[in-house]
């Protein structure tokens, strides 16, 4: 995130929305997290909930994935050299890799589009844009906590 970004400023009660929102999301997390624990192996319980936990969120946590993948959420669909100029500082190739990844994960599509010319696009999946509507109660949680939205 670039140093110079800053406050928005919303008025209280949409911010007062916004925190409700995210204290409902905590609620519901809580209660999936005592779901799987009541159904758990006693003797596996905390170690496949760790590993449960890594495994799900290590794809978010590659350098570039989030990026590309708020982009996405954000901007909608993005040609190559439009997510390149959205994303400031990475690679050809690095954008290229972290792609092809997403799409082996399932969170964007490649889509091709007859010319002449060809235009290629990207665009989220469901399954992509399931994630960023699961990811923006934690990124409005963060926004709010390091003081970058403030009701008047």
């Amino acid at each position: 995130m670039p140093n110079d970004v800053k406050s928005m400023s919303i008025p209280l009660n949409d911010l007062q929305r916004v925190q409700s929102a995210i204290d409902e999301v905590k609620s519901n997390g809580s209660l999936i997290r005592n779901i799987f624990e009541n159904h758990a192996d006693p003797q596996t319980a905390i170690e496949w909930e760790v590993d449960a936990a890594v495994e799900c969120f290590q794809i978010f946590s590659s350098r570039w994935t989030i990026e590309i993948l708020a982009a996405l959420y954000i901007a909608g669909d993005r040609r190559f050299n439009e997510m390149r100029t959205l994303l400031r500082g990475i690679s050809s190739r690095t954008l290229s890799d972290k792609l092809s990844a997403c799409q082996k994960s399932g969170l964007v599509d490649r889509v091709v589009e007859d010319g002449p010319p060809v235009r290629v696009s990207y665009r989220l999946t469901d399954h992509g844009r399931s994630c960023g509507k699961l990811l923006g109660p934690l990124i409005g949680y963060m926004k709010i906590q390091k003081g970058l939205v403030k009701g008047v």
